[in-house]
């Protein structure tokens, strides 16, 4: 939704940085890798310590490594790969388990019931991507939902930044409001599933 909303206008941004990051030789494999261990590293630094504004600042810096490996794919000579999707999947579910699950850990720390809701959220968001996956194994586009993973990680990192400030709720409402969408974005992608198969099968 939000990411295909924006995606010219970021596109016309990013495609100059990742023309001189291809003439420098630097793989897309290289960025998605610096980008996980990056997004990792300061989840795992600030968000058990209460930096919660600070990680919000920060990790974003790292997750848009996601828009310019697959520009640098795209402008390389060999183009985009198989390996390097199947890496970028990868990765990206590693970075998302970094940011929900030591929030997870921040929260229970603090002896804070929201933790729960959390660790629901990453099951959640672990399904939109499973759902879909299995969707494509059986010849189904999937690809609708209500929460993609660039909205999820919009509002999860909104939520932390505005707790991270002192904003009454915003924490509670964010994380709730995210389990929700995850769980609403799981249903949405069955339903095309089942009626793809039913239509193939």
């Amino acid at each position: 939704m939000v990411s295909t909303a924006f995606k010219p206008a970021v596109t016309r941004v990013i495609e100059p940085i990742a023309r001189g990051a291809v003439r420098l030789r630097i793989t897309p494999d290289m960025v998605t890798v610096f980008g996980t261990v990056g997004t990792i590293l300061t989840a795992l630094i600030l968000i058990p310590r209460g930096e919660l504004f600070l990680a919000s600042l920060a990790i974003p810096i790292f997750l848009l490594s996601d828009l310019f490996d697959g520009a640098i794919a795209r402008l390389s000579k060999r183009g985009p790969t198989l390996w390097g999707g199947f890496l970028d999947s990868t990765c990206d579910r590693l970075s998302d388990s970094a940011l929900l699950g030591t929030l997870a850990f921040y929260l229970m720390l603090e002896e804070n019931p929201l933790a729960p809701v959390v660790l629901a959220s990453i099951v959640f968001g672990f399904l939109v991507s499973y759902v879909r996956a299995k969707s494509e194994s059986y010849g189904v586009p999937c690809t609708v939902g209500i929460a993609e993973r660039t909205e999820r990680l919009i509002l999860s990192l909104f939520a932390i930044g505005l707790e991270g400030l002192g904003v009454p709720f915003a924490l509670s409402i964010g994380i709730w409001v995210l389990a929700l969408l995850s769980a609403i974005t799981v249903l949405q992608r069955i339903v095309v599933v089942r009626k793809g198969l039913l239509v193939n099968g």
